[in-house]
């Protein structure tokens, strides 16, 4: 197992995310197959992963219980525990001290040794630093007292959000956990966060590696191109390899269901063996190929000819996420911007396309998203 050094502690490369824990008759909605958990717990730490993600909402809020009590069968300082504030819920935002004592008991530690606020995005930002909600004074308090060893943050929101959130809160925070993979080095302009993060110094977590594991299986017309550079490599493994080339990624989670998933990127992170400028060109190309976006450049000549004021460079780029997964995390993003600046406030003038350089059919765009928003989304 590699080992990335994160102040004085040496932490697995590999994390462990409970996320999406082994459940029971393969049904997403059943209860969590405790035995297959703990069996993949134990071999996790037999080949030596020593950190644990998990969230006060995954598996309906039971990860956190499973995991605790998985966990209790090894030595408390054998390994590192991960959880989160859950603030993407607005109805927490007051609940911080009862939420934080609740997980302590759900985990069964008497400390977290890293603790998050969860999902910083548009929403949400406002409430995570509203001084009469206290959380950051809070979870301070519990830093100080020895119940948080680390605290630092996740984030899905854009760039400008992070950004403030760091200016705001960068001397406190230790960490940051963005989604991170190849396909959104682009798609979500992962590659501005992660220089961001580096003018920070702030060390990088990463979630979703295999982008909900859409990464983890390729066409065979895509896995062709990789295998002319390494004829062993599955696509999983060129997922992981791309992240070893960014210096400044400290932790990789992935949430493993299945002893395979765990076998074979445990295999990956027994070596780094990153990759170079050629096998990167071939990665990017291959996350093009897979997603069938319109190619605006953000030149913001549309939003000035727009007679409802909608930040259309924005929606475009959520749209092109959209078009590719329609999560939760791109419905939230949407459901953060007023109502009145949403995609479905578009009356379809076509001002904007009468200036756009690229020529694109932004209000059909517009409409399509709508049409996209209202199906319901995956994780």
């Amino acid at each position: 197992m590699i080992y990335k050094e994160f102040q004085d502690l040496k932490l697995s490369a590999l994390g462990f995310g409970a996320m999406r824990l082994p459940v029971k008759d393969n049904d997403p909605n059943a209860a969590i197959d405790e035995a297959a958990a703990a069996k993949m717990v134990d071999e996790a730490i037999k080949n030596g992963i020593n950190y644990f993600d998990t969230a006060y909402g995954y598996h309906n809020g039971q990860s956190e219980i499973v995991m605790g009590k998985i966990l209790s069968n090894y030595p408390r300082e054998s390994y590192y525990l991960a959880t989160k504030f859950p603030g993407y819920d607005l109805s927490n935002m007051s609940r911080v001290e009862a939420i934080f004592e609740e997980q302590l008991r759900k985990c069964g530690v008497d400390y977290f040794d890293f603790y998050l606020f969860h999902n910083v995005y548009e929403k949400n930002i406002d409430p995570y630093m509203d001084e009469k909600n206290g959380i950051m004074e809070y979870l301070l308090k519990q830093k100080a007292a020895g119940r948080i060893k680390h605290l630092g943050f996740s984030a899905h929101g854009r760039y400008d959000t992070i950004k403030r959130f760091l200016e705001a809160y960068s001397d406190h925070l230790e960490f940051c956990q963005i989604q991170l993979n190849y396909l959104d080095w682009t798609l979500q302009d992962a590659k501005a966060k992660v220089e961001l993060l580096n003018e920070y110094h702030m060390p990088i977590w990463v979630m979703e590696p295999l982008r909900g594991g859409k990464l983890a299986s390729l066409s065979d017309e895509n896995m062709a191109k990789l295998r002319a550079f390494r004829p062993e490599a599955g696509a999983p493994e060129w997922a992981f390899r791309f992240l070893q080339s960014i210096p400044e990624v400290t932790m990789v989670l992935s949430g493993m269901s299945n002893e395979e998933q765990l076998r074979v990127n445990m295999a990956v992170y027994e070596e780094e063996k990153p990759v170079n400028e050629q096998e990167l060109d071939c990665l990017m190309e291959v996350a093009d190929s897979m997603v069938d976006s319109l190619p605006c450049t953000a030149c913001r000549y549309c939003t000035t000819y727009c007679p409802k004021e909608l930040d259309i460079p924005t929606i475009l780029s959520l749209y092109n996420d959209a078009r590719f997964t329609n999560s939760v995390i791109t419905q939230m993003a949407v459901g953060a911007m007023p109502e009145e600046k949403q995609p479905s406030a578009c009356i379809g003038c076509k001002s904007c396309e009468e200036v756009c350089p690229q020529q694109l059919k932004i209000s059909s765009a517009m409409t399509d998203f709508v049409d996209i928003l209202n199906q319901p989304a995956g994780l």
